[in-house]
């Protein structure tokens, strides 16, 4: 079974829903902080999936032999889920890769990213996560807990949040932090994208004070599907929980507006 927030319902200016895919050592409770109601309030119909071993979701097999392969089943499940309309997609970090994966095989009216990466630069995040703790990545890539990287309010602030995010909002991510399968995100650093199959309008979003992501390789990202990446200051990596979400969501907002959705 899928742990899936379902919030809102399709209106006649908005009838497509929205389904959000969270990204490494989170699950479906980042979005409903604040985005799915911010959706649900403007009239749509606002999703959130927790892929297999996150949030309250079931396993059915270690998880670290998950794959990105599997998550993308888990988000079509979702998609299936929801009815006869194909949903807009809407990913975080690793979850860009998820639906970039997913849009490969299956269509959708539009996708959003938000903190995405390639895999070289994927690589130069775990290189610069080493070389800043190298104990703590060794211990966690290895027999440790991979979200050890992350689940305390010191490394949470590092990599996921701006250094002027209020502690309590950064206390509450580092104490939510749980395991990532390590063959998902080995995909992140060695997998590839063959973004010929995708054919969905893409929005691109980073954060300029994103301590897990450089502005080039988001705009990298933005520039294999002939976009340009949107950035907002003053915000980390973690963009849906910075104090500044509501900018975001309204951009995103905005731009499905734009595209008749």
């Amino acid at each position: 079974m899928l742990e899936v927030i379902d919030k809102g319902s399709a209106t006649e200016s908005h009838p497509v829903p929205l389904l959000f895919v969270h990204g490494a050592w989170h699950a479906a409770w980042c979005w409903d902080e604040h985005f799915l109601e911010f959706f649900a309030d403007k009239g749509f119909r606002a999703v959130a999936v927790s892929v297999r071993g996150h949030g309250a979701s079931a396993l059915s097999k270690p998880l670290n032999s998950c794959s990105v392969p599997d998550y993308v089943d888990d988000v079509r499940a979702t998609a299936d889920m929801l009815g006869s309309d194909e949903p807009v997609l809407i990913g975080h970090s690793m979850g860009c890769l998820v639906v970039h994966k997913y849009l490969e095989t299956y269509p959708a009216p539009a996708a959003v990213l938000m903190a995405p990466s390639t895999s070289r630069g994927a690589r130069r995040t775990a290189i610069h996560m080493f070389r800043r703790h190298p104990w703590i990545f060794l211990r966690s890539s290895t027999f440790g807990n991979s979200a050890n990287l992350v689940n305390t309010p010191a490394l949470c602030r590092e990599f996921l949040f701006y250094a002027d995010t209020p502690e309590p909002i950064v206390k509450s991510c580092a104490a939510r932090m749980r395991p990532e399968s390590t063959r998902a995100g080995m995909a992140q650093m060695f997998g590839r994208l063959n973004v010929g199959l995708v054919a969905s309008p893409v929005l691109v979003l980073g954060a300029k004070d994103d301590g897990s992501r450089t502005d080039a390789d988001v705009t990298a990202v933005a520039r294999t599907y002939q976009t340009d990446a949107e950035f907002f200051p003053d915000m980390g990596h973690v963009m849906m929980l910075e104090p500044g979400w509501q900018a975001v969501a309204e951009r995103i907002d905005s731009w499905l507006g734009g595209q008749g959705l």
